[in-house]
């Protein structure tokens, strides 16, 4: 086996992708900031015990674990940092009020999620602590948008669902852990068939309910809909309100908003209302979040929570292509006091200038150089020349 090669869905990012990937990194930290989000840096892996308290099986599905030789002890290395800052809200801060965190660090996959998915994903995100209102679902959900839209996607689509709904139908129904996994997944893929299998021996109204879930996919006329349909447990009502408040916040500017009450990601880990944004032409979902009140009581404290995370390596797929760099090349002459002045005056008014190794002349047009340093009149000033495009691939390839 070549050496070269890496474990499959794992792979480099050459240069072009990294610049982008970069450049949205330091675009939506500062977004984060200016709204009042601190940065943090959890640790890339942590004792299994504490990583996945709270999270539910499907994240541990996803977690990679190895023996530490210090300790003895299972590690895993983290496959979402969102329980990690839940942690550090609840243990290490400690605060009262409300705090509001950000972060951006990789994440690694046992499995990948699709087939053209990453195992090692570079996730960012916020998280906001402290308030159980909708308020803050409204901010975290205005700033998720935001941040795509600095990114360049437009036209974006908010589909909007909440877990209390089927999780109220689960304890009224009195529906025992085993089926109500099995009606999890079935609603996850929308199989009416095999709904109608599985509540079968359910009591009229719970099976009338759970049937009509998938139904409810649509515009605001979902929310009228479940309300005249749906039994009328007061924690249903109150979801349908949050979202009906959601649906229309006018701070939000998207393209579409949907509703879909058989929406559960997470629905072991969010207590709450979930949301996803979606781009035309991407199949999956390029931005989730939801609200989850009770990670933090696995910390000792019980602290409201919503927050949303997207991960770079898709947006970057997805955001319109950079404009190249522009570049200056300038001889190799390091006894030249001049010319070093002003390289370093360049440099400081953040261009890109490259020094002209001797020996390699045959090679220049790989640096990509659309001007050079030249003297002029007895100064050194910068003049065009043909550009060259760099010839380093700029994406990386799956292995």
């Amino acid at each position: 086996m070549p050496r070269w090669l890496l474990p499959e869905y794992i792979e480099d990012i050459l240069p072009q992708e990294a610049g982008c990937i970069e450049t949205l990194r330091r675009d939506m930290l500062s977004l984060f900031r200016s709204h009042g989000y601190e940065l943090v840096v959890p640790p890339l892996l942590e004792y299994v015990e504490s990583l996945l308290t709270g999270t539910g099986h499907d994240l541990d599905l996803r977690t990679l674990k190895l023996v530490d030789q210090l300790s003895g002890r299972l590690l895993g290395l983290r496959a979402d940092i969102t329980p990690q800052v839940a942690r550090i809200d609840a243990h290490l801060l400690n605060r009262q009020g409300i705090t509001r965190l950000c972060y951006v660090g990789s994440v690694l996959h046992a499995l990948p999620s699709g087939l053209n998915s990453t195992r090692e994903p570079l996730q960012a995100g916020a998280e906001l602590y402290g308030h159980a209102g909708v308020e803050s679902d409204q901010e975290i959900q205005a700033l998720m948008l935001g941040s795509l839209a600095a990114a360049g996607i437009a036209d974006l689509r908010l589909d909007l669902g909440h877990v209390a709904v089927f999780r109220s139908l689960v304890r009224h129904g009195e529906i025992g852990p085993e089926l109500e996994r099995e009606l999890f997944q079935v609603l996850q893929y929308k199989d009416v068939p095999a709904l109608k299998d599985l509540v079968r021996p359910l009591g009229a109204i719970s099976r009338e309910a759970l049937l009509l879930l998938p139904e409810l996919y649509g515009g605001r006329e979902v929310l009228t809909t479940a309300a005249q349909r749906l039994p009328a447990h007061p924690e249903i009502g109150r979801a349908l309100e949050d979202l009906r408040v959601l649906g229309a916040d006018p701070g939000m500017e998207v393209g579409l908003r949907c509703f879909d009450l058989a929406e559960l990601h997470g629905y072991h880990y969010h207590s709450g209302v979930v949301f996803a944004a979606y781009a035309p032409g991407h199949p999956n979902a390029i931005a989730r979040g939801g609200r989850y009140d009770h990670v933090g009581v696995a910390f000792g404290r019980a602290r409201p929570a919503t927050g949303f995370s997207v991960d770079l390596r898709v947006l970057a797929g997805l955001t319109p292509a950079l404009a190249p760099t522009r570049r200056v090349l300038a001889p190799h002459r390091p006894d030249d006091a001049a010319l070093q002045t002003r390289i370093a005056q360049l440099r400081a008014q953040g261009e890109v200038v490259i020094v002209d190794l001797p020996g390699h002349e045959a090679t220049r047009g790989e640096l990509g150089c659309d001007r050079r340093l030249d003297r002029v009149q007895g100064r050194w000033e910068t003049v065009d020349e043909a550009p060259v495009p760099v010839s380093v691939p700029g994406t990386s390839k799956q292995n």
